[in-house]
């Protein structure tokens, strides 16, 4: 029962917080005149959300912050290592994703950070997650509970975590396309995790993973009144990459990163799709999709955002649930 009172009470501090945090962002952002520029390749729906505030990420990246601060300085959880890991990549990518978002305000336009600038700063941040994971116990091993096996990977883990925090930040990113899209799915990915880092207690920390990732939950809730259609703020790179970053360290922390695959299902897809349209263009002249990602293939097709928005949250939902009974029960 303590458990399921300190996952409520995270949530519930997380969302009251991030509401007062967006009911100051919002006129702020407003004030600041930092908008968004809709790029003119979207359809002529999108084009109509153009100047709507962004940089909307802080609503959910400063309350589990605040909330980690104020339950460790009253004796409710104990800081460590692997906590002070989860918050270094969630800010740090966070922080990634405002200069991306700074630059697009400033020069009023789509293009932010050069692409392959973008993907060298990930790669940095990934390396210096890798280095320090590993200089704090981390393993370099990898299990398949389902089927009992142990791989130690050795150095290749180093590349696989790698592989893994660049890919999950740039799919989460992928994803944030439609109103409330990815940070539903978010919700659904961090209770997810926040159940299975409680079931990890063999794990440092791995009670303030939960707390925080349920704190998170809560934060997200709190941005998705501001950012469920008609999105009146948007969360940018600055929440996309960090709820990326985050997502794939406690995946790594708690040594469920197969699970991954599974609980960002459509995080996956999302990449996917993209990833197969630019092949397809590319080497066949072709099309697969009528627009990539895939829920712009779905828009194209006539379907309504929230018809979409909705069909991919349930598909996130069953796939997180699917991932959580794999990754505590199985």
């Amino acid at each position: 029962m303590l458990i399921l009172a300190k996952s409520i009470l995270s949530i519930t501090l997380g969302l009251v917080i991030g509401i007062v945090v967006g009911l100051i962002a919002l006129p702020f952002l407003r004030k600041m005149n930092a908008r968004q520029t809709v790029s003119k390749l979207i359809n002529k729906r999108h084009q109509l959300k153009n100047g709507t505030p962004t940089l909307g990420g802080i609503i959910f990246i400063i309350p589990p912050i605040l909330i980690s601060i104020i339950l460790c300085l009253r004796g409710s959880i104990e800081w460590n290592h692997n906590l002070t890991i989860v918050l270094m990549v969630f800010v740090a990518y966070g922080i990634l994703g405002f200069i991306d978002d700074y630059l697009k305000i400033k020069y009023h336009n789509n293009k932010g950070l050069p692409t392959l600038g973008k993907l060298f700063f990930q790669v940095i941040l990934a390396i210096a997650f890798t280095v320090i994971y590993i200089k704090n116990g981390g393993t370099s091993s990898l299990d398949v509970s389902l089927l009992g096996v142990h791989f130690e990977m050795g150095w290749a883990y180093a590349v696989f975590v790698l592989f893994l925090l660049v890919g999950t930040t740039n799919a989460v990113n992928i994803a944030d396309g439609l109103d409330g899209l990815c940070g539903g799915l978010s919700v659904m990915a961090f209770l997810a995790y926040g159940v299975i880092a409680y079931g990890s207690t063999w794990i440092v920390g791995y009670d303030t993973m939960a707390i925080f990732s349920f704190s998170l939950v809560g934060s997200i809730l709190a941005f998705l009144l501001f950012n469920s259609h008609p999105a009146k703020v948007f969360m940018g790179d600055t929440g996309s990459l960090a709820l990326g970053g985050a997502l794939a360290s406690i995946a790594i922390l708690t040594h469920h990163e197969l699970s991954l695959a599974l609980i960002g299902g459509v995080f996956v897809v999302e990449t996917l799709s993209s990833l197969i349209q630019i092949i397809a263009i590319r080497k066949f002249n072709k099309k697969v999709f009528l627009k990539a990602p895939l829920h712009h293939h779905f828009e194209e097709l006539g379907w309504e955002e929230t018809d979409i928005v909705k069909i991919f949250w349930v598909a996130g939902f069953l796939l997180a649930m699917f991932g959580v009974i794999y990754g505590v029960w199985l």
